[in-house]
């Protein structure tokens, strides 16, 4: 028993509409899935990038309160100073009691070493209020931007991922078409290799729930 070409062309084609079929399925699908991604990484990007501001903004107010720290440790030690200028040693000593809690341990660490620095602000001991809060609160700022960009970069690729799936669909609905055969096939084709690519490329990509 022969089969006749007209048969063979005709199972030929039956077999490349079900492939057509498959292909809008499941591309529809990671279509879909594509820009669900994209909505949840955007959404992680805005947050991200909400946690870096307000982390910079008490960065600043941390550091402001260092800075008014500062400030109130240099009064007073000009104080001292001007009292040691003038060999006042009963108003030194008053002055040095009224040192604060964290200029008094910089201060101790500078007598000790025989003065060697310019004054105790040059001691590491010296640490105000508002420093490490203020450096912890800016790497934090610095982590949270840069995983904001990442997120934003993240939601960027999936929407790619989106456009790439909408061209496959494109092709396999040309593909069927009122076209040549050859022309039909090659643009099925075409879409199967591109639905293939999208997919391993998809598989390398980070998901958030």
């Amino acid at each position: 028993m022969t089969v006749s070409g007209d048969d063979g062309e005709s199972t030929i084609q039956r077999i490349q509409d079900i492939v057509a079929v498959f292909v809008l399925s499941i591309t529809a699908v990671l279509t879909a899935w594509c820009g669900f991604e994209a909505s949840k990484w955007g959404g992680e990007m805005s947050i991200a990038f909400s946690q870096a501001s307000s982390a910079r903004i008490q960065s600043t107010a941390a550091e402001g309160e260092a800075q008014s720290a500062r400030q109130l440790d240099l009064s007073v030690y000009t104080l001292w100073i001007g009292a040691k200028a003038d060999e006042d040693d009963r108003l030194a000593d008053y002055v040095e009691a009224r040192f604060t809690p964290w200029f008094t341990p910089a201060y101790e660490a500078w007598v000790a070493d025989g003065m060697v620095e310019n004054s105790p602000f040059a001691r590491e001991e010296y640490v105000p209020p508002g420093t490490e809060e203020a450096v912890e609160l800016s790497e934090t700022a610095d982590e949270k931007f840069a995983a904001a960009l990442e997120n934003n970069q993240r939601g960027d690729d999936y929407s790619l991922l989106t456009v790439m799936f909408a061209l496959v669909l494109f092709l396999t609905a040309m593909s069927q078409r009122d076209v040549k055969t050859w022309v039909g096939r090659a643009l099925l084709g075409m879409a199967v290799v591109l639905d293939i690519v999208g997919i391993a490329i998809l598989l390398t990509f980070p998901i958030k729930i």
